[in-house]
């Protein structure tokens, strides 16, 4: 599986533990960002180079966003088409937003994960959690597609 890592400032030193960590677990990881630390960047940028990217990759490509609540991520994330970015704040809501939106992208914050087991984990578990691909979440997914 190949995943994209984008972060802002406030995610950058997360991205780059994630990128090891990733990588360290036979992982296809593509860092797109930022390359350092800047403290005026903005993370729109990184949302929208992540999803570009999994979009040229086809659709096995996952991405994972960080900053500092996650939210600022996931809703640039979510503008695109085709993206189901889910908040990853903990283990549970990881693992529904994979089984019951079947997301793409996972957004962290890096305020509230502060040790490497609680975002290790939530990324684990986001991993490794199928879609149960009911047929009431395939027909919301659909609707997303549309709006």
């Amino acid at each position: 599986m190949k995943i994209f890592l984008g972060a802002d400032h406030n995610g950058f030193h997360l991205k780059e533990k994630i990128e090891k960590y990733l990588k360290r677990a036979g992982y296809d990881v593509v860092d797109e960002g930022d390359e350092r630390m800047d403290p005026d960047d903005d993370f729109t940028i990184f949302a929208s180079r992540v999803v570009h990217a999994m979009k040229q990759h086809g659709h096995s490509a996952r991405g994972i966003l960080v900053c500092g609540s996650g939210q600022g991520m996931a809703i640039a994330a979510n503008r695109h088409k085709g993206i189901r970015a889910g908040l990853g704040w903990g283990v549970e809501a990881a693992r529904s937003t994979r089984n019951d939106e079947d997301s793409n992208v996972l957004a962290l914050p890096a305020e509230i994960l502060d040790t490497d087991k609680e975002w290790q984990e939530v990324i684990d578990v986001w991993l490794k959690t199928p879609f149960a691909g009911a047929q009431r979440y395939k027909r919301r997914n659909a609707q997303l597609d549309e709006i």
